[in-house]
């Protein structure tokens, strides 16, 4: 079973920044695209940002584009998530995904963590 591992959630008031971690295998890490997906409180997983290292990739959804931004670090085979500007919606879990596509990854055909949860507070 991949382990994809989450840190960096918490508890923040509107307006704040968090970062997220995830930490891969190596293996799934160089060969796959890695990021992030969104659920909020009784609603559906949905996809926040994507990096696709191996060919120079990023995207994000558009409720984040100027708020959020992916990055990773090879020597770690980690990916990162900084939030900030954070607003109540952002409210849920964050899981970190992994995929070889991009078309996979937004679909929800991933590799998946076990999320981290982060609250923003009016």
């Amino acid at each position: 079973q991949v382990q994809l591992v989450e840190s960096g959630g918490g508890s923040v008031q509107t307006g704040g920044s968090l970062r997220l971690s995830c930490t891969a295998p190596e293996h799934i890490y160089r060969s796959n695209c890695m990021g992030w997906f969104h659920q909020a409180p009784g609603k559906e997983r949905e996809g926040v940002a994507l990096e696709c290292v191996r060919i120079g990739t990023i995207s994000y959804t558009p409720a984040v584009n100027d708020r959020f931004t992916i990055s990773h670090d090879n020597a770690k085979n980690t990916v990162y998530l900084q939030m900030t500007r954070l607003k109540p919606e952002d409210t849920g879990m964050y899981y970190c995904a992994a995929a070889e596509y991009a078309y996979q990854f937004w679909r929800g055909d991933n590799y998946w963590g076990r999320g981290t949860q982060v609250t923003v507070s009016s």
